[in-house]
């Protein structure tokens, strides 16, 4: 899947575009994402991700750091330290989307006041590649 996506923060002051590296949407589950996005962090990669508008990026551990906009709060980007895609937020994304969420990540870090009853796939910790 190789086309163009973009999307905005809930002011609108941060913007983006890229490309797909692939259509998987994968919901995550792990106590940071909850914590960053308010519930699970739904995200796909992008490449050759354009950004305009105030990012902060904050030092999340030493994996990873995760982007959001200065004005709004809104949580939009999670990249590796060492990766060149950087994964999206689904919620920030213009639609139509193309995107249909296929696995959960970090399931046994989930919340316990909710249940996965949707049949997909579910990986403990990260997706096998």
């Amino acid at each position: 899947m190789a086309h163009e996506v973009k999307g905005h923060c809930l002011c609108g002051a941060v913007q983006f575009s890229g490309t797909w590296v692939d259509d998987a949407l994968r919901a995550c589950h792990c106590g940071q994402c909850r914590r960053w996005s308010g519930h699970v962090w739904a995200a796909a990669g992008v490449r050759d991700l354009q950004v305009s508008g105030p990012v902060r990026w904050f030092d999340s551990s030493q994996v990873a750091e995760r982007g959001f906009c200065t004005e709004c709060g809104s949580a939009l980007f999670w990249k590796r330290r060492d990766g060149t895609e950087v994964d999206v937020a689904a919620g920030a994304l213009d639609q139509p989307t193309g995107l249909t969420l296929e696995a959960h990540i970090f399931v046994a870090d989930k919340g316990d006041y909710y249940l996965i009853g949707d049949g997909l796939p579910q990986w403990p910790q990260e997706a096998p590649e």
